[in-house]
């Protein structure tokens, strides 16, 4: 662990691109560039696809294929050495969103200097016309005031700083994973480990407000994902448990019949294929779990 009062700690940051947003993307790196404090190292990386012309000083990494969001997250995080060792901290954000603040990169080290059990720090994300949150953005079951900081038990994937030892500890994002829910799996693997994980209200990324059904692979993508976070991480009592509560939830919101079709398509491929290696994290770190407010039920 880092001791509180140690030197300035390092910070890198990981941004995936596709390369179709390349004014969006110069906006982000230009106010990574602007934060306070020792520069912070960037490294982008196309996921599958070419990138633009990047400023000075940034490092690039262009993939021959699309990895999806883990995959090509954990490219840029070797980037940084095994593990991203050769940075304390890591930045990973969204390629169309941007840093308002300029002390972000300031409070993020001062936020991990101070607890060296703080593992993970989820920033909030806020439209950047009308400053509203969404609530599936808040981390969180009681997300109706998003300005409330609070130790949480997932992140968001596009705008989150993660100490590196977290990595060097417990591996990487589940690459097969493709999309969705990755975070999560990395989060509880974290917790069973005993780090903690903040979202912070007042670090703040700019990001349009968007749907998360806007990717075609929403759905199936959702319930396969669950269903494998559930068979990787969750002692054997609670797998069906979990799943069965999620099932309701979804028949509940009454998506359409293709969105419904796709989700018990994707729920289906999720129990009859692989789901990776299996370490079922300890009931001590269910019974935390609950009393942070999110049983591994729901």
């Amino acid at each position: 662990m880092i001791a509180v009062g140690t030197a300035q700690l390092r910070i890198g940051a990981v941004v995936l691109t596709r390369g179709d947003r390349p004014e969006e993307l110069r906006t982000l790196l230009d106010s990574v560039a602007r934060q306070d404090g020792e520069p912070v190292d960037v490294v982008v990386v196309g996921n599958g696809s070419g990138l633009p012309e990047l400023p000075v000083g940034v490092r690039s990494v262009e993939l021959p294929e699309n990895l999806g969001i883990p995959g090509g997250r954990n490219v840029g995080i070797e980037a940084f050495g095994p593990g991203g060792c050769d940075v304390d901290v890591l930045l990973f954000l969204d390629d169309d969103g941007v840093l308002p603040d300029h002390g972000t990169a300031e409070a993020v080290r001062a936020a991990f200097d101070a607890d060296p059990q703080l593992g993970i720090i989820s920033f909030r994300i806020a439209d950047p016309v009308s400053g509203d949150t969404q609530r599936r953005h808040v981390p969180r079951l009681r997300a109706s005031d998003p300005l409330r900081s609070s130790e949480v038990t997932t992140f968001l994937g596009g705008a989150t700083a993660v100490r590196t030892q977290v990595f060097q500890q417990v591996g990487g994002l589940p690459e097969h994973f493709f999309y969705a829910h990755e975070e999560t799996d990395l989060a509880w693997r974290a917790l069973d480990a005993g780090w903690r994980i903040a979202y912070r209200a007042d670090l703040v990324l700019h990001h349009p407000a968007t749907l998360p059904s806007r990717h075609p692979l929403y759905h199936r993508m959702t319930a396969r994902n669950r269903v494998w976070l559930a068979r990787r991480n969750l002692p054997l009592p609670l797998v069906p448990v979990y799943l069965a509560v999620w099932l309701m939830i979804t028949l509940a919101r009454r998506p359409s019949r293709e969105g419904l079709k796709a989700w018990l398509g994707g729920f289906t491929e999720g129990w009859r294929t692989p789901c990776g290696p299996r370490h079922p994290m300890r009931w001590r770190t269910v019974w935390r779990l609950t009393r942070l407010g999110r049983p591994p039920i729901v």
